[in-house]
């Protein structure tokens, strides 16, 4: 039985969402939520490996849930259903690894077909025992799955997306330096997170880092996607 968590505040479309799900055979509803907040805080504590997600939701939208979602570990699978459908939103939702994407209104098949994805993805892959053939690989991510990969976690335990977000900032302000505390409050993440992706992308050579010595107090480590000029 695959558990689901649904992240819906307008009640008369969660009720629509329950129905559908527990309409479906080896589907159960978890919990529902009104906001983001209230489920990445039930989420500390419990795994789901199946979300139902609206995107125009108090406190915090879709994309800045799922960002707060994968920076905490966490990499369930995502069913879009909302009546979002701007193409760029669409664009952002899709890079950060959904299943699928579902625009309102809809009808139950559409649903079904939704979380049938979700069950033959999990299924096929998620049981999948040793390595995978090339064409095993490239069937994956070209299958009905829609993902742009299975969980989007990188070594180390770092998450794909999470690592866009930082990079995305590093590169919007690519001629200022920042430390990871810095970083850290612009993208809402904890600074032990941060520090470890800042870690990782200056051994990787992504980024450049050096110590400022002027801050008043002890040396700072600040980091720039683009090359430092060293004082």
């Amino acid at each position: 039985m695959y558990q689901v968590i649904i992240i819906e505040d307008d009640s008369m479309v969660a009720d629509i969402n329950c129905r559908y799900i527990e309409n479906t055979p080896g589907f159960a509803v978890q919990a529902v939520f009104q906001n983001g907040a209230q489920a990445l805080e039930y989420l500390k504590g419990h795994e789901v490996p199946l979300i139902i997600l609206d995107y125009y939701t108090p406190v915090m939208n879709g994309m800045e849930f799922v960002d707060r979602l994968h920076g905490m570990g966490k990499a369930p699978d995502i069913i879009m259903v909302t009546s979002a459908s701007d193409a760029q939103i669409v664009c952002q939702m899709v890079s950060r690894g959904i299943l699928d994407y579902l625009v309102k209104p809809f009808e139950y098949h559409r649903f079904r077909e939704a979380l049938d994805k979700f069950r033959q993805f999990r299924e096929r892959w998620h049981t999948h025992d040793g390595a995978l053939r090339q064409e095993e690989i490239d069937e994956m991510l070209s299958s009905g799955a829609g993902k742009t990969a299975p969980a989007q976690i990188l070594a180390k335990g770092l998450n794909d997306s999470t690592m866009n977000m930082i990079r995305r900032f590093l590169m919007e302000n690519s001629s200022s330096m920042f430390t990871s505390e810095e970083i850290a409050e612009r993208v809402h993440l904890s600074r032990i997170t941060v520090r470890r992706y800042m870690s990782f992308m200056v051994e990787t050579n992504e980024i450049t880092s050096t110590i400022d010595y002027q801050t008043g107090g002890r040396p700072a480590i600040k980091y720039s996607f683009g090359k430092i000029k060293q004082k």
